[in-house]
């Protein structure tokens, strides 16, 4: 999971699951259960042509930098509430991303 995701990640879960399941997400990053992905020096740039190329989404900095790093490790399925956005994003190194659930 891309660092820019987990606030984002952590908000969802404790506004709408409660502050139970906010504090199991943040073990299971503790843990090792969920890794954090940092983004490298180089992401930065392919983010910002990614929120440029896709602003009429509008794709913002955090999915941008769920799609560069798909990229970047070579994964092509990503767990996803926003399956509007990523169905649009077509990736360098796939043809599309295989969305979960």
């Amino acid at each position: 999971m891309p660092t820019l995701v987990i606030t984002e990640v952590a908000y969802l879960i404790g506004s709408r699951l409660g502050a139970g399941a906010e504090v199991r997400f943040l073990g299971d990053l503790a843990s090792g259960v969920l890794l954090a992905e940092p983004v490298e020096p180089g992401d930065w740039l392919r983010i910002a042509e990614l929120t440029a190329r896709y602003h009429d989404l509008p794709l913002g900095a955090v999915d941008a930098s769920v799609v560069t790093a798909a990229e970047r490790l070579g994964v092509t399925e990503v767990a996803t509430l926003d399956r509007r956005h990523f169905q649009v994003v077509r990736p360098r190194h796939t043809t599309a991303l295989t969305l979960l659930p």
